[in-house]
C-alpha cells in the first residue's frame, strides 16, 4: 500500500480529470434516476474516466461511485475509492457554479484521503488522515463563532423520490428551527461544498439530513481535521452508519444539536 501522500496525489490527479470536463464539456443526455433526480452523459463519462485513471494507478483498491455503484463501505472494508463525480448535478446542468468532483479513500470506515474540486469557483481542497486540511494548498480552520445569533448554517437539499413527503417534513422543520435562531440558513444543493465551507469557516455549521459516502466521505475528513465537530443530527459520532451528518465550529456545536435531535 501507498503512503497517504502518494495516495493523496493519484486522488487529487483523478479529481482534476472531473474538474476539467466540468470545464470543457457540456452536460450532454439528461436521464432520470427517480423523481427529480437526474444524471447526466457527462457524470457517468467522468466516472468512467476516475475509475479508470484509479483501476491503473491503485489496481488492489476498490472502488465506489454515485453512478453505476460499485463496492460497498463499511467498518470492516479494508479500502476503497469513493466518488461522487459531479456533485451538485442539478447546480451544473442550470450553468449554478456550486458544484464539484468529491473523492475520498475510505480506510476501514473512514475517510483517511479527501480531495474536493470546484473548479468553476476555483477552490480544491484536500486533507489526509492527521495531516491537516487545505483549500488551494493553505491551511484551513473551521471558524471561531461562539454565539449561535451570529452562525451561518447551511442545509442539505430537500428530499425528492419516495417518501419525500414524510422526509421533508422533517426538513422543514430543521430549516425553521435554524431559521429562528441563527443569523442566516443557506441551502448550497452540494453535500462536498457544505462541509468544506465549514472546514475552511466561511460557514458555521452545516445540517445534512442524509449520508451517501459518495457524497460525505471527502468533507466529512476536511471538516475533522479543520477542527470541526462531526456528529450526527442527534448528537452521536458521525460514521458512515448514521443517517444525517452536522459539522459545526465546536462552540456551537450543541446548540445545533439542541435544535436538531428531536425533530
Amino acid at each position: 500500500m501507498k503512503d497517504l501522500n502518494d495516495l493523496l496525489t493519484i486522488a487529487q490527479e483523478a479529481a482534476d480529470i472531473g474538474a476539467k470536463f466540468m470545464t470543457t464539456s457540456a452536460p450532454g443526455a439528461v436521464r432520470a434516476k427517480g423523481d427529480r433526480d437526474y444524471v447526466t452523459e457527462l457524470d457517468v463519462k467522468i466516472q468512467h474516466e476516475i475509475q479508470d485513471h484509479l483501476r491503473r494507478a491503485t489496481p488492489d483498491i476498490d472502488f465506489l461511485g454515485e453512478e453505476e455503484g460499485g463496492g460497498s463501505i463499511d467498518e470492516s472494508t479494508e479500502y476503497v475509492w469513493a466518488l461522487d463525480p459531479i456533485d451538485g448535478t442539478s447546480n451544473f446542468t442550470h450553468g449554478i457554479p456550486l458544484c464539484a468532483t468529491s473523492l475520498a479513500l475510505v480506510h476501514r470506515g473512514e475517510p483517511v484521503v479527501g480531495v474536493i474540486v470546484a473548479p468553476f469557483l476555483n477552490l480544491r481542497y484536500h486533507a489526509t488522515k492527521g495531516g491537516g486540511a487545505y483549500c488551494n494548498d493553505k491551511p484551513i480552520h473551521a471558524s471561531e463563532t461562539t454565539d449561535l445569533n451570529r452562525a451561518i448554517v447551511s442545509i442539505g437539499d430537500y428530499a425528492t423520490g419516495e417518501g419525500a413527503a414524510e422526509k421533508n417534513r422533517r426538513r422543514f422543520a430543521v430549516t425553521q428551527a435554524l431559521a429562528e435562531n441563527v443569523e442566516r440558513v443557506r441551502m448550497f444543493g452540494a453535500a462536498s461544498l457544505d462541509l468544506a465551507w465549514v472546514a475552511e469557516g466561511r460557514t458555521d455549521a452545516c445540517v445534512i439530513l442524509s449520508n451517501k459516502p459518495w457524497d460525505m466521505a471527502a468533507g466529512a475528513l476536511l471538516s475533522k481535521e479543520s477542527g470541526a465537530a462531526l456528529t450526527d443530527s442527534t448528537g452521536k459520532k458521525y460514521c458512515f452508519s448514521t443517517t444525517s451528518i452536522t459539522a459545526t465550529t465546536p462552540s456551537i456545536s450543541a446548540e445545533v444539536t439542541k435544535l436538531t435531535k428531536n425533530l
